[in-house]
């Protein structure tokens, strides 16, 4: 049986869905439905809202400007993805919206933008990522969306952290050069993900990571990656290792 029906057409709607529900379209999904796809009254489509499952919608009452979803049988339960976080320092527009659709791609929970002492782009619109957030999950079937953080500097982030929480630091020069083997030990923990910026880590904010009792440090590897490529990499590997995908 297949995980997802990657035939239909899938949309995000905020509002509470069970059977017998109907749910008025935005404009922008009237656009897209009616007016792109050329769908009409009758037609089938996915929707879900991050909290309630998954649901065949039909579209109903299609009128010149707007249309409503009857709310059908449910066609997948919610279910909890990887208990991962993802803190970043905010890259470039474009690069930015790559990194956030990978991150949602990889299931985590919550997107955190860091203010680092090497930050290039510290101002970070939360807007437009939500809106990548969405697309992601839209055309990758997945359920849930994350929890979009306020860019905050990293000496707040880490002040206010929880410790029952692994901080996973991504470091070209962490003591141990395996980085399953710091992974393993933190299987069934809640864990975060932590990329720098272009340029690395401050000697004092390195410093300052490694004093903390809930940070693991790992390699990535002898190349030294764009932190986009990085975020790939290490959400990819603590998802094979720890996370849901072991």
């Amino acid at each position: 049986m297949p995980v997802h029906d990657f035939q239909s057409q899938r949309i995000f709607v905020e509002a509470a869905l069970f059977a017998g529900a109907s749910v008025a379209a935005s404009d922008d999904q009237f656009n897209y439905l009616v007016r792109v796809l050329r769908l009409r009254a009758g037609d089938d489509i996915l929707v879900f809202n991050g909290c309630d499952g998954e649901w065949r919608a039909r579209l109903a009452e299609v009128g010149k400007r707007s249309c409503s979803l009857a709310i059908g049988p449910q066609t997948r339960p919610q279910v909890p993805g990887p208990d991962i976080n993802y803190l970043f320092a905010p890259l470039k527009r474009t690069r930015l919206d790559y990194m956030v659709q990978k991150a949602v791609e990889m299931g985590v929970r919550r997107l955190t933008p860091v203010l680092t002492a090497r930050t290039t782009a510290e101002r970070v619109n939360g807007e437009r990522m939500k809106a990548n957030a969405i697309e992601a999950a839209e055309q990758c079937g997945i359920l849930h969306l994350p929890d979009i953080d306020e860019a905050a500097k990293l000496t707040h982030v880490l002040a206010g952290w929880d410790p029952a929480r692994f901080l996973i630091l991504c470091d070209e020069a962490a003591e141990v050069a395996d980085p399953a083997a710091v992974l393993r030990p933190l299987r069934g923990a809640p864990v975060a993900v932590l990329i720098g910026p272009e340029g690395g880590f401050s000697s004092d904010e390195r410093r300052l990571l490694l004093s903390q009792p809930f940070v693991r440090a790992i390699s990535l590897g002898p190349r030294i990656m764009r932190a986009d490529t990085a975020a790939v990499a290490a959400l990819a590997l603590v998802n094979a290792t720890i996370g849901d995908w072991c």
